[in-house]
């Protein structure tokens, strides 16, 4: 599906899951899973037919309880999958999640999202998962993930200390080699400006679009380090928080790159990260 500029987008950062308690408030009311699960996909759907987004990729939220432990996590895994399979047209791929505090048990999850499951990556989100961004894990799953031709993907809201810049800057330098996706690094000011230094120091970095208040910055970063490091992403979440596309596309769209570099940042870049093409 191409959006009305004839581009083919495609949105690195989907969740599927209750955003309501990383927001601070109450939980929906629980509603019939089967019957809400229909409505979430086709309220998906329309929103990105609205926002002329073609495809997606898909994470799980990273709220979610664990009161069983890891096997609540292997149930997230295993219900993203599913996610991709049922529509895959509109979500080609799925990324998991694996939690550092379960240790040596998580190398194993790990091993089932690249076989059986078929993920593309894993997504690490430290403020809710309980360390920061430059945990031992958190090195030593990266580390494995690029021997399983796993995409670590690393949300990074540098309001807080678990998710500083600076962290994914050290992440960056401990595995040189490997690339690895940024979500929402420029969703502060200061953040946006720290994402420039990053770009120019560590050339294994990809980073989205997510939470940044406009494209301006990100245009001139796409100018200075390439637009190969750029891809588009906007963090909707299920419905019914989650209520539209973000306002980046547009102004990505309009900005004065060239033709050739909004393909790029809009889809082309994203589907080649994610071994689409």
């Amino acid at each position: 599906m191409d959006s009305s500029s004839g581009i083919s987008v495609f949105d690195v950062h989907h969740h599927v899951g209750d955003a309501s308690g990383a927001l601070g408030l109450p939980p929906e009311e629980a509603p019939d899973p089967e019957a809400y699960a229909e409505l979430e996909l086709a309220k998906r759907i329309e929103i990105m037919d609205a926002g002329d987004v073609g495809q997606a990729a898909v994470i799980p939220g990273h709220g979610y309880l664990r009161p069983n432990g890891h096997a609540d996590t292997r149930a997230v895994n295993d219900h993203i999958a599913a996610y991709r399979d049922a529509t895959p047209d509109r979500f080609p791929v799925a990324i998991g999640i694996v939690e550092p505090r379960d240790g040596e048990v998580s190398l194993g999850e790990l091993e089932r999202a690249a076989g059986p499951l078929g993920l593309v990556g894993m997504s690490f989100h430290t403020r809710f998962q309980g360390v920061s961004i430059d945990n031992h894990w958190v090195s030593t799953y990266v580390g494995a993930m690029g021997d399983l031709g796993l995409l670590p993907v690393i949300h990074a809201l540098d309001e807080t200390a678990e998710e500083s810049l600076w962290k994914v800057g050290l992440l960056a330098s401990r595995h040189p080699d490997l690339t690895m996706l940024v979500l929402d690094g420029y969703s502060t000011h200061e953040g946006t400006k720290h994402c420039g230094h990053l770009a120019a120091t560590y050339p294994n970095l990809v980073f989205d679009c997510s939470l940044s208040y406009n494209f301006d910055f990100i245009a001139h970063h796409v100018r200075q380090h390439g637009a190969h490091r750029y891809v588009y992403g906007t963090d909707l979440y299920s419905w019914p928080l989650g209520q539209r596309i973000s306002h980046i596309l547009g102004q990505l769209l309009e900005s004065d790159l060239s033709d050739e570099d909004k393909t790029a940042v809009a889809g082309d870049n994203a589907r080649r990260l994610f071994g689409l093409d």
